[in-house]
């Protein structure tokens, strides 16, 4: 689950090579959350090359186009790295592994490790993740890639520096198109401001077009958070009376499809959690809800 998006999403090819290190497998798996599906990334310029996330399982279309990346670049996937433990980029591990010839060494798959993050992979309880650390460098030949812990969409998100093109992998942190979900707004502003303190020039998001316009993106993205914030205090000073989470929705994504209110819904939660910790408002509960007033 990546996105809250309205509009036409632009058109990304199954397999395209956005530089000379970095080769983008789209995951095959469109749908409202994932938009035109989850990106993949083959980076690296030599013979063995890391794999960046693995989409939903049992897709055969992504198998297939993966092992196309692999043949016109003539390489074999030196290990697999996961940008986070959702099934959109967990889920194909177990078919890459049974399904793309990993030659003698086999797999090596690694991760940020979290709470409630178990060592076992889904899918096949025969794989193990490697758990990595922040500021951890991971090398392969023409890529030299940091990891960044960048929790907020989830507990174990990282995003990955790649040093030899200033840019940023930056899994669902941030997208190509629309703006993400998370899980904890306060860590997930944080880990936007360490981003922005890369200064980096492009952007690889694991769902949308990838962001020549890393640092101005950053910026919208906080810029963005800071606004909804401020709309959500807005409308419970108008109201002067406690309104539900769903409530506030309706009144503030005017643009948004219906379909996706309850994803809204997680995202505006999140703000009054963290407006509650700052003292700005009051929550409410009774038998049958939770509402939330203006401290102010």
């Amino acid at each position: 689950m990546a996105a809250i998006v309205t509009g036409t999403l632009e058109f990304i090819p199954k397999l395209e090579q956005l530089s000379s290190r970095v080769v983008r497998v789209l995951g095959c798996n469109p749908s409202p959350m994932t938009l035109q599906g989850t990106n993949t990334y083959l980076i690296g310029t030599g013979a063995r090359r890391i794999l960046l996330d693995t989409g939903h399982p049992d897709i055969p279309e992504y198998i297939a186009n993966l092992k196309d990346g692999l043949s016109k670049f003539n390489c074999r996937i030196q290990e697999i790295l996961i940008s986070h433990y959702h099934l959109d980029h967990t889920g194909g591990i177990a078919n890459v592994c049974s399904e793309v010839p990993s030659g003698d060494r086999g797999y090596k798959i690694s991760k940020l490790q979290a709470p409630g993050i178990t060592e076992e992979i889904p899918g096949n309880a025969s794989l193990m993740y490697n758990f990595l650390k922040d500021n951890d460098i991971i090398e392969t030949e023409g890529a030299t890639l940091r990891i960044l812990s960048t929790p907020g969409h989830t507990d174990d998100h990282m995003a990955l520096y790649l040093e030899e093109e200033n840019a940023i992998f930056s899994g669902d942190c941030v997208l190509g198109q629309g703006t993400a979900v998370f899980e904890d707004l306060y860590d997930y502003m944080n880990s936007l401001k360490r981003l922005i303190q890369l200064k980096a020039d492009v952007i690889y998001p694991a769902h949308g077009p990838v962001l020549k316009n890393a640092t101005e993106t950053l910026q919208k993205y906080v810029a963005h958070r800071t606004l909804r914030e401020n709309q959500i205090l807005n409308v419970l000073q108008d109201e002067k009376r406690q309104l539900s989470a769903m409530d506030l929705v309706k009144k503030i994504y005017t643009e948004t499809p219906p379909d996706l209110y309850p994803v809204a819904e997680v995202n505006v939660l999140n703000h009054l959690k963290k407006l509650e910790k700052e003292k700005k408002i009051l929550k409410v509960s009774t038998q049958d809800d939770v509402f939330w007033k203006s401290r102010l």
